[in-house]
């Protein structure tokens, strides 16, 4: 019998969650994301130090200032990442847009546009490329307007069915529901453990799969951080699921038999109009869970582009 991972790959489409070169090659994912915590990480590689250098000479070329040239080398550096992951994965990478900009959607579309300016230049087309924002108001806003102009986003630190729905209605590419945040929120707040179909991740992944496709919603939906792999197997059948390398390990290790669990729908249903800024911010404010979980994940990766940054600028300064 063929092991726990590669019974997956045919019905969903495996991302992997990870800046690791050598973790990517071995589990030979169709996609990658980053993120500024795996960036951050991977920057910590001995093998990725030229990665480094390339960055912080181009950042010089750019400027003399030095808080720009300290951007501009963060910038650099995650698309160097990014541009080694796309020489092993035939599909996408997700590149983020700094958190610090996710209630600023001029700034986040502006982002992106230099995201991909530096991958153009790299010779990478823009349909390899997916812009990671946050599931704000404003990175859903900023998403839309990139989207019609070609440039296809992922949004990410998504907690609850308002977020989604937003995001799908905006005719975003691809959701990012963080399964395993959800759970250690509820852990946290009931005291209680979940059994995998009983997970409130799975159920929320799972309620938003089902209404994307009943609705006739394009927008893929990948389920994000997972703590374990009930939950992976759970969502057999879901669009994709990004998984980091130890859970990929384990799956590769395990020979538990893969059901899908998540199906196309059998009969559709019209779509309700379009939320309004109001009801998205009103529906988002209902669910505390999300509300916590969105400022503690963005204060998390704001806190680990600013490590990064430290990095670069004694790199810069040296």
């Amino acid at each position: 019998m063929a092991n726990t991972l590669e019974q997956l790959k045919p019905i969903t489409t495996i991302v992997a969650d990870t800046g690791d070169i050598e973790a990517i090659k071995r589990y030979q994912p169709e996609d990658a994301t980053t993120n500024p915590s795996l960036i951050l990480k991977a920057s910590q590689i001995p093998e990725y130090s030229s990665l480094i250098e390339n960055a912080i000479a181009w950042a010089k070329s750019q400027s003399n200032d030095v808080a720009q040239q300290i951007e501009d080398a963060g910038d650099k550096l995650a698309v160097n990442i990014g541009l080694e992951i796309l020489k092993i994965v035939p599909g996408r990478i997700s590149t983020e847009v700094d958190a610090r900009l996710s209630f600023d959607k001029t700034a986040s579309i502006a982002k992106a546009h230099k995201l991909i300016k530096l991958y153009q230049e790299a010779g990478i087309d823009k349909s390899r490329i997916l812009i990671k924002l946050a599931s704000t108001w404003e990175g859903i806003c900023a998403a839309k307007e990139l989207e019609q102009e070609g440039i296809n986003c992922n949004l990410t630190l998504l907690f609850c069915f308002a977020q989604a729905r937003a995001c799908a209605e905006a005719g975003v590419y691809l959701i990012s529901p963080f399964v395993g945040r959800i759970l250690d929120w509820y852990k946290k707040d009931t005291g209680l453990e979940y059994s995998a179909s009983e997970d409130p991740g799975v159920v929320s992944v799972t309620n938003i799969y089902n209404y994307y496709k009943r609705h006739g919603f394009n927008t893929v939906v990948m389920g994000a951080s997972f703590r374990n792999t009930g939950e992976i197997i759970e969502l057999a059948g879901c669009d994709r699921l990004t998984i980091g390398p130890a859970l990929l390990e384990e799956l590769s290790n395990s020979n538990t038999p893969i059901v899908q669990k998540l199906l196309p729908a059998t009969e559709m249903v019209a779509a309700e109009p379009a939320m309004s800024e109001a009801q998205f911010r009103w529906e988002f404010n209902e669910e505390p869970m999300a509300v916590e979980k969105l400022a503690e994940g963005i204060r998390n990766f704001a806190i680990d582009q600013g490590k990064l940054e430290v990095m670069l600028k004694a790199e810069l300064t040296s």
